[in-house]
């Protein structure tokens, strides 16, 4: 409880220290300030407000308990603040919890087909309309930043990414997260006559997207950038004008890509926040990995090569591999309808940090 009480002590007066600062007449001044300011504000806000409820709740509790030593007729308030007390306690407790310093963050997504040809590329473009349905869903807003299409309107590959409309501190990481990894499908393929059913795969990759490029350093001398001609299907969507931008860092032979942009300029500035959201999760993968030598990984730092996930077509059945979570509403879920999957993950994910601590 006394170390309870000191960081909630600790987290008012970082609170209070915002609020100071959103009251300069300066602030407003000043865009990437207000939105890490406000971005921190909103992810205080829960903690501050069930605190509040819960000091007023205590008093009130305190105060019945006087008046009903005094009059019977007052154990009734009693009874009601009690369990009330101790919901908001648990709240409290939970909100306090250790939690990934990246949850309040937005992300960058790629999903890649994989082995299985068109069928891969198909299965590739359904988990895109999933995560963009759940998104809609959510408060979740979604920019595709480079996308090859494969003969059929599948997806060879994508990068896009996934915002919230409005700051909290569950962002888009606190949910995508769980997503890196293989995906695998088993399916009848629509290329497929005799109705033999198929195993392909896609492969998703996530990361926090960074606020500010200066968060990741990145040396000109690293990268090599090529342009070239936006590709799709025609219409006009497509550019004309050698636009779309690739770049590749040499160290690590990382390479992104952003087409979406008219500009060459506009589309160079994406694709190095795209290369700094890559190069600080590679950096910081690699420290969680040498802290976690010796125990068993944890959900969040699974090899994201590893199969995570099969969607069974025939048995309309979903299964998450690391929880051995099971269900059979593969077409809710394809639906957007996500929240059961995804609560499973965030559980195991919160037990996991509360046995490392």
């Amino acid at each position: 409880m006394a170390a309870e009480v000191s960081v909630v002590d600790d987290i008012l007066s970082e609170y209070q220290g915002l609020e100071a600062q959103m009251q300069d007449p300066e602030f407003a001044n000043d865009a990437a300030r207000v939105r890490k300011v406000g971005k921190r504000y909103s992810e205080l806000q829960p903690i501050i407000n069930v605190h509040r409820e819960l000091s007023q709740a205590r008093e009130d509790l305190a105060e019945a308990k006087e008046l009903a030593y005094e009059d019977h007729d007052f154990q009734a308030e009693v009874d009601r603040l009690e369990p009330r007390v101790l919901e908001l306690e648990e709240q409290l407790t939970d909100l306090l919890a250790p939690r990934d310093p990246h949850d309040s963050e937005d992300v960058v997504m790629e999903i890649k087909a994989g082995a299985g040809g068109e069928e891969a590329a198909l299965f590739a473009g359904d988990l895109l309309k999933m995560y963009q349905k759940y998104a809609e869903k959510h408060g979740f807003s979604t920019e595709i930043l480079g996308l090859n299409e494969s003969d059929l309107g599948g997806v060879k590959d994508i990068t896009l990414t996934i915002r919230s409309k409005v700051p909290s501190r569950d962002g888009a990481w606190s949910v995508f997260k769980f997503e890196g990894g293989v995906h695998r499908v088993q399916r009848v393929p629509v290329t497929e006559s005799q109705g033999r059913i198929q195993t392909s795969a896609a492969g998703v990759l996530v990361y926090p997207e960074p606020d500010e490029l200066e968060d990741v350093e990145i040396d000109e001398k690293d990268i090599r950038v090529d342009v070239y001609r936006s590709s799709g299907k025609g219409g006009q969507g497509v550019n004309t004008t050698d636009s779309a931008v690739r770049i590749t860092h040499l160290p690590t032979g990382l390479v992104v890509t952003c087409q979406k942009e008219r500009s060459q300029i506009q589309n160079k500035a994406r694709a190095m926040q795209v290369l700094a959201a890559r190069l600080q999760q590679m950096q910081e993968e690699a420290a969680e990995a040498e802290a976690a030598e010796g125990r068993a990984a944890q959900v969040r730092t699974m090899d994201r090569s590893e199969r995570i996930r099969t969607y069974n077509w025939p048995e309309n059945r979903i299964s998450d591999h690391r929880i051995n979570y099971k269900a059979n509403n593969l077409d809710a879920v394809l639906g957007g309808d996500m929240d059961d999957l995804f609560s499973a993950l965030q559980a195991a994910d919160r037990a996991a940090r509360l046995e490392a601590e």
